[in-house]
């Protein structure tokens, strides 16, 4: 089995953002930068999801995410932020964890098994605190890597 999505280690970043709006900019840039996409379109319908309903899960977690053109699989892109930011979360919590998530626009079961795959492991609370605390993007990378590719297992 394969991973249901595929998260490039460029696409993980500690990040520094004091509003929603730049963080979802931010991540429109790097799936952008990343996964050759383009920044205008990946914000719009990052913006679009976002209208419908706060991606914030709550415990500082937000799991942006959308469907678009342009893509054969599912790709990710996580960041911690140096400050947690208000994210309007189901709990009223600031976030400091966001994944993001874009599927291509027909990959409807596929986009949120994804969905649920992330959730679940921004539920796991070692996982959560390994994430807070690691020194560096590279560490971050190799924590949602070795996750990523046991559960694909």
């Amino acid at each position: 089995m394969t991973a249901l999505f595929s998260i490039d280690p460029l696409a993980v970043r500690v990040v520094r953002a004091e509003t929603k709006p730049q963080i979802l900019g931010a991540l429109a840039e790097c799936f952008a930068a990343v996964y050759s996409l383009d920044p205008a379109h990946v914000l719009e319908r990052i913006e679009e999801r976002e209208k419908l309903g706060s991606t914030g899960f709550g415990r500082g977690v937000a799991i942006p995410h959308a469907r678009m053109d342009g893509l054969t699989r599912p790709v990710a892109a996580f960041f911690r932020l140096e400050q947690p930011v208000a994210f309007d979360s189901a709990d009223d919590m600031p976030v400091d964890l966001v994944f993001g998530l874009l599927s291509p626009e027909q990959a409807g079961a596929t986009h949120l098994q994804a969905l649920a795959a992330i959730s679940r492991l921004m539920r796991d609370e070692r996982m959560h605190d390994r994430l807070v605390s690691a020194p560096d993007a590279d560490a971050l990378y190799a924590l949602l890597v070795n996750v990523i590719d046991r559960d694909a297992a």
